[in-house]
């Protein structure tokens, strides 16, 4: 079992975004988060950048991207 609090699949970060935070992933937010992440201009981009580097980053993108395609 992973203990690490940063999920490392797609499988484990949509259990954190849907379970332990109770976020529902509908298309306004996942859009809403690509809109940001994909801005690297962004101020919470730019921090996230700082926080976890740019491997994540892209990684987070592409799990949004995932999610979006499940939805559609």
């Amino acid at each position: 079992m992973n203990t690490d609090p940063i999920p490392d699949s797609y499988e484990a970060w949509r259990h954190c975004i849907t379970e332990d935070c109770g976020i529902p992933l509908t298309v306004a937010f996942v859009e809403e988060r690509l809109t940001v992440w994909q801005n690297s201009e962004h101020e919470e981009t730019q921090r996230f950048r700082r926080l976890y580097g740019d491997e994540h980053l892209r990684t987070i993108i592409a799990w949004f991207r995932q999610a979006r395609q499940e939805l559609e």
